[in-house]
């Protein structure tokens, strides 16, 4: 990934921000964009795009698979992610007080889809608020990609079913997203 890359989003950050969206007022929908970038991978783009039928199965209920189809995915890389506990769990609560057809976050300003752009725009101010520098809306996504690519190899996947989850068509693109570890790497080598 040529130029300067998203910030990984430590534990720490995760939880300051999940704190600080439990204090707006629109902390349902709130925290199922920052979920979405965190435990789903999805970029600012993909956010924005959702509608209801591709978190939901055919009976309504949130589904365990999200469909992110190729109308919403960059350079049409449409795929199917399993859908994270606590993901799931948030577009419960929040479907509880919105009207679950169409987009998934709405505009204010019209009931179409949010613009990535205002997803961008609200990541940044979430960090902001919480004093988080250097991390911007992709960082959810880097940490989703690093952290799944850690920890292939406990669930018995590879970095192939990384690149798929990430909606790559490039092994080498999903690399370029995965931070090293330096401490695990020392542990690696003193494991030989």
């Amino acid at each position: 990934m040529p130029g300067r890359q998203a910030k990984l989003l430590s534990d720490s950050v995760i939880r300051k921000a999940l704190n600080r969206i439990e204090r707006r007022p629109t902390a349902a929908r709130d925290r199922v964009i920052f979920l979405l970038s965190v435990r789903a991978g999805l970029r600012a783009c993909e956010i924005a795009g959702l509608d209801w039928s591709m978190v939901t199965d055919p009976s309504g209920r949130i589904a365990n698979l999200m469909t992110v189809q190729d109308s919403i995915a960059k350079k049409g890389g449409g795929r199917r992610i399993p859908m994270h506990d606590e993901l799931k769990r948030a577009l419960q609560a929040y479907g509880r007080s919105v009207h679950r057809t169409g987009p998934l976050l709405p505009s204010a300003r019209g009931g179409d889809h949010l613009r990535a752009n205002s997803v961008v725009n609200w990541f940044v101010e979430l960090f902001s608020e919480i004093g988080a520098t250097g991390c911007s809306s992709h960082s959810g996504r880097r940490t989703f990609i690093t952290m799944s690519a850690r920890r292939a190899h406990r669930a018995g996947a590879s970095l192939r079913d990384v690149q798929l989850l990430a909606g790559h068509r490039s092994i080498e693109v999903t690399q370029g997203y995965i931070d090293g570890d330096s401490d695990a790497q020392r542990r690696l080598v003193a494991s030989l």
